[in-house]
């Protein structure tokens, strides 16, 4: 099996526009939510904490044409409220999965919130939607799946499919801090796991089992997994990147990785078939990250951010051949 793809380059550039009434900072984690005539795309954008000078994180969206090579419209506003002081999300929800479930359209968000021995922690909650996905509502003040005995730290990145009456997730989960050099701040390392719920509430997870083989050794993070199921195969994008020196050192930051399954949970890794990279001064040549695979018209599509973990905007490949 070899996977082709056809580039369409970047598609949205969040500096371009205002939400709030201030020009975008980042487009961070584009997920999708078809409509019959456009196609919604929410992301994580950000503004600056008045207070202490310190990133925000908000969600908003963006409408394209179907053919994504318009936009339609941009919401000016975040589509769910900051959280209240102390709340697991309080500074902020990146990324926002949504999916729709009966009536409703469902958003797994992973809220994060400041430390003061390391720099975050993350948890998973839920939100849901009366009007279609322009607005979302807390189902609770507290996450629905966080740290626990086996999974400590940093339960975030939610990706969910319902499947008959079962909810599936992939996610990740940390595995702890270390500081991997004297005078230099803690750096975090988190795995992919799986886990099952039959209300999107309740979830049973298989507590610490690593879904995805690492490739860079122990120290390898993988974030944001996102799943597709054609031609009889699961087909997972996820971003993987060394824990530590991954900010400014060439090489060491996030890139895109592939996996695929029968069943969901055993998974055979293989980064051959992945989007290549972007040639010297574009958009995504110094990284990709945060994949988001969809469907639309027959047409299986992947976003993702590029260079500075989505400073400016996401970029769209167009898978030709399975």
């Amino acid at each position: 099996m070899t996977l082709q793809w056809q580039h369409h380059g970047k598609i949205f550039d969040p500096t371009e526009h205002k939400f709030d009434g201030r020009p975008g900072l980042f487009a961070q984690s584009p997920q999708t939510l078809v409509f019959d005539d456009f196609i919604r795309i929410y992301f994580s954008t950000r503004s600056v904490d008045p207070k202490n000078g310190k990133y925000l994180s908000h969600v908003s969206y963006v409408d394209m044409d179907r053919s994504l090579r318009e936009v339609v419209v941009t919401n000016q506003q975040a589509v769910i409220s900051q959280a209240e002081l102390g709340c697991f999300d309080e500074h902020g929800i990146f990324p926002f999965n949504v999916v729709r479930h009966k009536d409703k359209v469902l958003a797994f968000t992973t809220g994060w919130n400041r430390r003061v021995s390391v720099s975050v922690d993350t948890a998973i909650g839920l939100a849901l939607s009366d009007d279609g996905g322009k607005t979302f509502r807390r189902h609770g003040m507290g996450p629905v799946m966080a740290a626990s005995l086996h999974e400590p730290c940093l339960v975030a990145d939610a990706f969910v499919k319902v499947i008959g009456d079962t909810f599936h997730m992939w996610y990740i989960f940390g595995t702890g801090w270390k500081q991997y050099e004297s005078g230099t701040a803690p750096d975090r390392t988190y795995k992919i796991g799986y886990a099952q719920s039959n209300d999107g509430i309740n979830w049973q997870r298989e507590d610490a089992r690593q879904i995805i083989p690492d490739v860079l050794g122990v120290d390898e993070s993988q974030a944001l997994p996102s799943v597709i199921h054609a031609h009889g195969r699961y087909h997972m994008f996820f971003c993987y990147r060394e824990s530590w020196n991954f900010r400014q050192a060439a090489g060491r930051g996030y890139r895109l990785g592939y996996a695929w399954s029968v069943d969901g949970t055993i998974w055979t890794r293989d980064d051959s078939q992945v989007p290549a990279v972007g040639k010297a001064g574009e958009w995504n040549c110094d990284m990709q990250c945060y994949p988001h695979v969809f469907e639309c018209d027959g047409r299986i599509y992947l976003l993702y951010n590029g260079n500075e973990f989505g400073r400016t905007g996401f970029g769209l490949a167009e898978l030709t051949s399975l």
